[in-house]
Parts: structure tokens; C-alpha cells; sequence
């Protein structure tokens, strides 16, 4: 799957985040300091969610699975 990062100059070096994952975003002095933000601060907002969801989820009647959003051609 393939998510598309934006950046946008400043002042004080660069701003990014993640169209698709909101609460993904980061900034940095350069464009390479700010994309490896970028990927962590991604990383660690779907950790979030996972984890926030595991906890609200009951303890029964849950089937879990893995989403295949795109198959490789």
C-alpha cells in the first residue's frame, strides 16, 4: 500500500504528514530529517490505533484478520 506523504517549506525548515492517516504529521530542518519523521511519526500512529482498539474491542465474539488492501501484480 502506498500513502501519500506532503511537505511544505517554512521558515524553519519543512512540515509533513500523511493525506491518508490523519494525526500523521512531523517537522523538520531538512526534507530528509522531516521524511524520516514523517515515516516514524506513521509507524507510530497506526501502533496507536491498534492499540487503542485493542483495548476498547470486547473479549468475545472478535474475529481479526489481515486486510490485503492491494494484491501485487
Amino acid at each position: 500500500m502506498k500513502l501519500t506523504a506532503v511537505y511544505q517549506k517554512v521558515a524553519e525548515g519543512y512540515i509533513g504528514f500523511v493525506e491518508e492517516l490523519p494525526g500523521a504529521n512531523t517537522q523538520g530542518v531538512t526534507i530528509e530529517e522531516t521524511r524520516k519523521n514523517l515515516r516514524e511519526a506513521a509507524l507510530m500512529v497506526l501502533e496507536a490505533n491498534r492499540t487503542l482498539s485493542e483495548e476498547q474491542l470486547p473479549l468475545d465474539n472478535v474475529i481479526k484478520e489481515n486486510l490485503v488492501l492491494y494484491e501485487a501484480s
